[in-house]
């Protein structure tokens, strides 16, 4: 569940809340076209805007559609009784794993962000993912944190953000990782553009927000990382620049929701407000990236 290719679906949402129909055949699809695993209500999935009843439906939802592809639910929050609750219900939904990102209003300190997974492992019984993503929780973990947060029961993989991008450099970072991590802890890549270098050089996933829309260039990339096709894997990615370009100019979210939108897979408005996507005339350029990577179909 922690190797290959994780992809993070988006949660549409409407005025009325979650579009269930929407969400699942994002999950269907991702299923269908043989994911490894799907990383519901990650930061993708705007987990954070959702009230715990959202959150429990999209889970339920989720492992529903996904048939027999494993289903991580994402269960930040602010308060970590409010993470025990979201985790009790993501297990209650049927989840293989929980993805837990250190959200925060106040800046944490390491110790709290460590007292915060050893509760909540204290009361899991299904495998996490630690969630390293400063560019949303403004907390970046240290090497040292991410080797005492290894050592709590359940912790199964850490999610890194990003490698070098020079291939040595990058290769020589996740060695460093494996030195201080236990063996048996994945290490997964995010920041979609790093995947292919994060993924030769030794990653065991990718934890991927393109490959919720769109699973395919994904799958090609991390097939070819996995196959020890090094070059076949750089190639794919490159040819993905165009859209890499974007994800640095506008974030990853707005853009692959304004994607969603053009291929039909959600209405044009799929966001939690006050996040009102991109305006039209980056829309338009969106959809002219797509046609040219031939990514619109």
């Amino acid at each position: 569940m922690f190797t290959g290719l994780s992809a993070f679906p988006l949660t549409p949402i409407t005025e009325d809340g979650i579009d269930e129909k929407a969400f699942a055949a994002l999950v269907g699809r991702l299923a269908a076209a043989g994911v490894d695993s799907i990383g519901a209500l990650g930061s993708t999935g705007s987990y954070a805007y959702l009230t715990r009843q959202e959150r429990a439906r999209a889970a339920r939802l989720a492992v529903e559609h996904a048939e027999a592809t494993p289903v991580i639910v994402g269960i930040g929050a602010l308060r970590t009784r409010h993470v025990i609750e979201a985790a009790e219900d993501a297990q209650n939904a049927g989840a293989a794993g929980v993805l837990l990102a250190p959200m925060s209003y106040q800046p944490l300190t390491e110790d709290d962000v460590f007292g915060l997974f050893k509760e909540v492992t204290a009361n899991l019984s299904v495998p996490v993912v630690v969630y390293d993503n400063p560019r949303t929780t403004h907390f970046t973990f240290t090497d040292e944190l991410y080797a005492r947060v290894a050592e709590l029961p359940h912790v199964a993989s850490i999610k890194i953000p990003g490698v070098p991008a020079d291939p040595e450099a990058a290769l020589a970072r996740v060695r460093q990782l494996r030195q201080i991590l236990p063996e048996a802890v994945a290490v997964g890549v995010s920041g979609d553009a790093f995947a292919a270098t994060g993924l030769n050089a030794g990653c065991d996933a990718w934890y991927s927000v393109i490959a919720g829309t769109l699973p395919e260039p994904a799958l090609a990339i991390t097939r070819a990382a996995q196959a020890g096709e090094h070059d076949r894997a750089q190639a794919e990615s490159q040819r993905l620049q165009p859209l890499w370009d974007l994800f640095t100019q506008h974030g990853s979210l707005r853009v692959i929701a304004a994607v969603a939108a053009q291929l039909g897979l959600t209405a044009p408005h799929n966001l939690p407000l006050p996040l009102r996507g991109l305006s039209a005339e980056d829309r338009a350029h969106v959809a002219d990236v797509l046609r040219r990577l031939q990514l619109s179909t």
